[in-house]
């Protein structure tokens, strides 16, 4: 039996009334049903049903034919052998999104976007990472986008969500600093009240991609004489306004993906608050829950699977592929049975966005457990290709085409268990949030 139009019916059996998005009950990721427990034991549990619906297949076969057809040949070549893209192939490719009204899967039709179901946004996240293709900004269209979007006046979702959905205007996301990373409420990047506008001075950095932005969305310190949280602010800020500064930096995997970005008497109107303030901190937990679901990687990590499998085949050892190995294949399949796991996570959140329910503290296991795959992917990629790994962006025919940048791209992976929100702290949200374990004094 298939779930209903538009659903995904993801659930240990048709009574399970935790995980399956019948429209009945809320998402539970971790059941306390007795009767699942008990089933189990006697040996009378259902299977799970996975199955996508007939109009969702369809809409898979859509993305495909659209991306053996829209992709660029340049593109699609960098795709490949997953080398990286610069910033003109990203805004090459979301333009091409765009015209499709594909380029933000999750905004609804009365802002622009294409008010797809969220299973069909699944499908589209998905095969763009399966298919290799440049991965847009999230900052704009993930990000500030849906803030605006929920916590916006309507002056200002007239006057930014427009030029964000078609890439006119690029963001970029003003959080950490120096001295503020995974304890971000303890940010002092100031905004000082001068009449209309705010005065703004101090430093953000991990800034991903300020050289190329816009605009800036930051958290700012308002107000000192209250609690830490509820003295911030989230403002929007013109890159181009007297006083930004913006100084990339390379990161290990060779890219200028990181900036320091500085304030120095920044003026900024208060029209460009979003929501109340000293209340940012309301907007930033909402926004921060979008971002952790994006890094599952779910796709990502299957093709980097694939990748590893053929990385294995095309390498051998003793004479024989290292596939034809057992203690090498055992390494993989266990990645690919962790991989497993981590995708029927997914499925049980997109079952909760399928009733209506915003990304709550699941999406910090998604992060968590899609970060470190990740790595230890890319760890083990490593391993198979030797002194190969020893390479960087070689050229032609140093290395098989499957090992082009795999290095700098491990190098690059190391950073994906600390933005986001460092793992450290997503195991603190689910131990409290979660598990409902006490907080450690």
């Amino acid at each position: 039996m298939r779930a209903p139009r538009g659903e995904l019916r993801v659930g240990l059996g048709h009574k399970d009334p935790g995980i399956r998005a019948q429209g009945r009950s809320s998402i539970n990721i971790f059941p306390d049903d007795r009767s699942v427990d008990n089933a189990r034991l006697s040996g009378r549990m259902p299977g799970m049903d996975l199955s996508f619906s007939a109009e969702d297949e369809t809409f898979r076969r859509e993305v495909r034919t659209f991306l053996s057809e829209a992709l660029p040949d340049g593109l699609r070549a960098k795709a490949e052998i997953d080398a990286p893209f610069a910033m003109e192939d990203v805004m090459q490719w979301h333009r091409i999104l765009f015209s499709r009204k594909w380029a933000a899967p999750g905004w609804p039709a009365e802002f622009g976007g294409p008010g797809l179901s969220p299973t069909q946004r699944f499908i589209l996240t998905e095969e763009l990472e399966l298919a290799g293709t440049p991965q847009l900004s999230p900052f704009g269209l993930v990000m500030v986008g849906p803030a605006i979007m929920q916590f916006g006046t309507p002056q200002q979702q007239q006057r930014f969500l427009p030029k964000i959905l078609s890439g006119e205007e690029v963001w970029c996301q003003g959080y950490s600093e120096p001295g503020a990373g995974s304890d971000l409420a303890s940010l002092q990047c100031k905004a000082e009240d001068d009449g209309d506008s705010f005065i703004v001075n101090g430093q953000k950095t991990w800034t991903t991609y300020a050289q190329y932005a816009d605009w800036i969305f930051c958290l700012v310190r308002t107000n000192g004489k209250v609690k830490k949280q509820a003295g911030i602010t989230f403002l929007l800020i013109d890159m181009k306004s007297p006083g930004v500064e913006a100084r990339p930096m390379l990161t290990i995997g060779e890219q200028p993906a990181f900036c320091d970005t500085f304030f120095d008497n920044v003026r900024v109107p208060k029209e460009n608050v979003v929501g109340k303030i000293d209340a940012g901190w309301t907007v930033a937990k909402a926004l921060l829950g979008h971002e952790r679901t994006l890094l599952a990687m779910v796709g990502l990590s299957q093709r980097l699977l694939r990748r590893i499998k053929r990385i294995a085949a095309e390498t051998t050892v003793g004479g024989k592929s290292m596939l034809e190995h057992g203690a090498w294949r055992g390494k993989i399949a266990r990645l690919e049975i962790e991989l497993e796991a981590l995708k029927m996570t997914n499925y049980r959140v997109l079952a909760g966005a399928q009733l209506g329910h915003a990304p709550g503290p699941e999406s910090s296991i998604l992060k968590l457990r899609g970060t470190e795959i990740n790595q230890r992917m890319y760890e083990l990629a490593m391993e198979i290709m030797g002194h190969d790994a020893l390479s960087w962006y070689a050229a032609d025919g140093v290395v098989p085409a499957a090992e082009q940048g795999i290095a700098p791209q491990f190098c690059y992976a190391r950073a994906n268990t600390i933005f986001g929100g460092s793992n450290e702290i997503q195991k603190n949200i689910i131990a409290k949030w979660i598990l409902g374990l006490p907080s450690g004094k």
